[in-house]
């Protein structure tokens, strides 16, 4: 009977681990998906369990709550997206030329997965409606450096005035946050806003006088 028990037991505990990254991966990009397009609070426990294929009770074997998942998956798009920037500046000389790698390859992860940038426009509504969403998402932020720093590079290679840090790390914040919450949906209107904000940098978007 004791043997029998333990089978049990063994059966109802956390997966094998041969299986576990896998399934927790699975459970992320699921709920991803799902976060991206209804929100925070229309995502249930029940809903992204059935998203990932598992029961809700499974879920819990991998994340305690709703809200752990939600930061678990801010924190890999964030990483990821955060690794892709780096790999494409990584040989650039100017700014000019790192900011143009950086919008080129935010096309590029647009028109992989879709659900990146909406996600992200997601957390941003998200944020303001839930005190608890914010609290979590502030501690765990992973490359938010990121900007500044290539702000600092500009700055270094002479492009950027010094006084103009906070000025142009805001333009570059608003820039991208409209790339991803007004255009990411189409990848033609995404190209264009890319290309329109290329020529803003280099003075070419207005006609000349």
């Amino acid at each position: 009977m004791a043997s029998k028990t333990r089978t049990a037991a063994k059966r109802l505990g956390r997966p094998p681990d041969s299986n576990s990254a896998d399934t927790r991966q699975r459970i992320v990009d699921a709920a991803r998906v799902a976060f991206a397009a209804h929100g925070y609070d229309v995502a249930t426990n029940r809903s992204l369990a059935t998203a990932a294929g598992i029961t809700s009770g499974a879920l819990y074997h991998y994340f305690e709550s709703k809200l752990d998942l939600y930061v678990e998956i801010y924190r890999d798009v964030q990483t990821m997206i955060s690794e892709r920037f780096e790999q494409a500046i990584a040989d650039k000389e100017s700014f000019k030329d790192a900011f143009h790698a950086v919008l080129d390859e935010s096309h590029d992860l647009n028109i992989e997965d879709r659900t990146l940038a909406q996600f992200l426009g997601a957390v941003r509504i998200d944020r303001r409606r839930h005190v608890e969403v914010d609290k979590a998402i502030s501690d765990v932020e992973v490359g938010t450096g990121f900007f500044g720093d290539l702000v600092s590079f500009g700055v270094r290679t002479g492009e950027i005035d010094k006084d103009r840090h906070r000025m142009v790390l805001a333009y570059l914040d608003t820039v991208l946050t409209g790339l991803t919450d007004a255009v990411s949906n189409v990848d033609d209107r995404h190209a264009i806003a890319i290309e329109s904000v290329k020529l803003a940098i280099e003075g070419g978007l207005l006609a000349s006088k």
